[in-house]
């Protein structure tokens, strides 16, 4: 009777587990029998990623300037990264990731990991069908942002189309190069308190 009751409680603890399990799965969206987003390849999550990053540093006011640069596959996964020629003064990091990551929540995008280095911060998020997206501020005020897909069907990826809004020189790596009168000046020190 003993031997009948624990293999009755492994078999219902194996099916609460199975359901669990496909219950997560199908929160980052709908997925194929391959266990890649359904209806999606490789070029569609590219371009998916790329709004991603269009949409976020449209929020970013004023303006940055931008690069395309580079796009990875995986088996299954597309990464894009794009490099942010605007110096972001020391002072100014924490405003450009806050606008950045108030950008992200508006979009329904979990926070996973906020890093508040004072050298090298960088934010973490997931959108609701399963893209990862991430900022980090660099060496001497350089930004990257790049894009994750999910599993997806396999294909062909093309470049972006869209036009950088930055400049880069042939053959050498991208490094920030555009003084911009907001985000690479030091921010004013507090002035005296208001006396009453």
């Amino acid at each position: 009777m003993r031997r009948i009751t624990r293999a009755i409680r492994l078999a219902c603890a194996v099916v609460v587990a199975g359901v669990l399990i496909a219950g997560c799965g199908l929160m980052d969206g709908a997925r194929n029998g391959n266990g890649a987003l359904a209806g999606m390849d490789m070029q569609g999550a590219a371009e998916r990623a790329d709004g991603m990053f269009y949409a976020t540093v449209g929020e970013i006011k004023p303006g940055i300037e931008w690069v395309h640069y580079t796009t990875t596959t995986g088996s299954c996964d597309v990464t894009r990264y794009w490099t942010v020629m605007t110096v972001v003064s020391e002072q100014r990091r924490g405003n450009f990731l806050g606008v950045v990551e108030r950008s992200w929540k508006a979009s329904g995008y979990r926070i996973k990991t906020v890093n508040p280095s004072k050298d090298m911060p960088a934010i973490y998020a997931t959108s609701p069908d399963g893209f990862g997206i991430r900022v980090k501020v660099g060496y001497k005020g350089q930004a990257f942002f790049r894009v994750t897909s999910p599993c997806v069907d396999e294909s062909k990826v093309a470049e972006p189309t869209k036009v950088a809004t930055g400049r880069t020189y042939e053959g050498r790596p991208p490094i920030p190069n555009v003084r911009s009168d907001f985000w690479s000046v030091e921010a004013p020190a507090p002035g005296p308190a208001p006396s009453s």
